[in-house]
């Protein structure tokens, strides 16, 4: 027999028998699955040092990294959305864990030592695809890691040193319930504004939200603490909420924002057409007064085709196509600045 035959003979043989140990391990139930039994130390360590290395290798360039990370209602709109999807693993600044969570293999990391060594383009590949064979989920809306940012942004404040006072200051409940939390007085200027919005526009944009049609992660995830019974009552609710405070340090509108605004085409209205103070639709949100930096983010998302919901989709992804960032800006600085009378505010 030549030797290159035996090689060949003898690998055949150990990828036999390897083959075989592997079905014996899987269907005769040799491994231990048992949480108690925990991960061999090399295996801890090979399972970790991959997770570090596939993690550097796909995280997004430094460049990807927005400017605002610092911005203090970023910050806010992450650390909400923290509390109520991510704190019962990770526990908050200066708090630990159950004793149910510190008991899973591996356990989740306290929220200082999660974000110790990471960077916030690597923190937001984290949040944004979670990690394979442990409790860390991806982020729940397929095309939507413009919204992680606000995660890493109050992720990126724990590594500074934000502490449980701020912790508490930032994720104070309001009086007047869940959602108000971020769209109500006590807000982020982040949220939209849902006292200019219809209940029947309210009650559609949840509906989408719940079946998915409309994608967003911090919104699946606080949809899905309401009974769809109560969409109804909470959309008439919702549009009753005192605004959040206005956003002081937003951009003045570009000079030919107005312009931009009522250009439209035989096949595309103009904005101010549909979404002017004409409008008597309710299913058409009014746009005068609402938060420039959420405006902002709706237009790239109708550009870049990854927003739904609603009639009008096809309609708004037409209308945005063309545009360019600045242009976009442009608009939502503009409408941002129109602003309408707040009902809401003492006289």
């Amino acid at each position: 027999m030549s030797r290159l035959r035996v090689i060949a003979v003898t690998l055949a043989a150990a990828a036999g028998i390897a083959a075989l140990a592997g079905a014996a391990v899987v269907f005769l139930g040799l491994y231990n699955t048992s949480a108690k039994s925990g991960h061999w130390a090399i295996t801890g360590w090979v399972l970790h040092t991959t997770f570090e290395n596939a993690v550097e290798l796909r995280a997004p360039p430094p460049k990807a990294v927005p400017d605002d990370l610092e911005d203090p209602a970023l910050i806010e709109l992450g650390a909400r959305h923290f509390d109520s999807a991510c704190r019962m693993c990770h526990a908050s600044p200066g708090q630990v864990a159950g004793a149910t969570v510190r008991a899973m293999v591996p356990p989740p990391p306290q929220i200082e030592r999660a974000t110790a060594n990471w960077q916030p383009a690597e923190m937001h590949w984290i949040v944004e695809q979670g990690v394979k064979m442990s409790g860390m989920p991806a982020w729940p809306a397929e095309g939507r890691g413009d919204e992680v940012w606000a995660v890493v942004a109050f992720l990126s404040a724990v590594k500074r040193g934000l502490g449980p006072a701020d912790y508490a200051t930032l994720t104070e409940p309001s009086p007047q319930g869940y959602c108000a939390g971020c769209h109500g007085r006590q807000g982020t200027v982040r949220a939209p504004r849902l006292d200019i919005l219809s209940p029947e526009y309210i009650a559609t944009a949840l509906r989408a939200y719940r079946t998915g049609a409309r994608p967003s992660g911090i919104m699946a995830h606080a949809i899905s603490q309401v009974d769809p019974a109560a969409d109804a009552r909470l959309a008439a609710d919702l549009s009753d909420l005192p605004p959040a405070p206005r956003d002081e340090n937003g951009q003045a509108p570009a000079a030919d924002a107005e312009a931009i605004a009522r250009t439209g085409s035989i096949d595309i209205p103009a904005c101010l057409s549909c979404h002017g103070p004409g409008n008597r639709n309710p299913l058409i949100p009014s746009l005068d007064g609402q938060v420039r930096a959420y405006l902002e983010q709706q237009l790239f998302l109708w550009r870049d085709g990854r927003r739904g919901g609603g009639a009008r989709a096809v309609l708004m992804h037409e209308a945005a196509d063309a545009l360019t960032d600045v242009q976009i800006r442009a608009l939502a600085a503009y409408f941002a600045e129109r602003g309408v009378p707040d009902r809401n505010d003492p006289e």
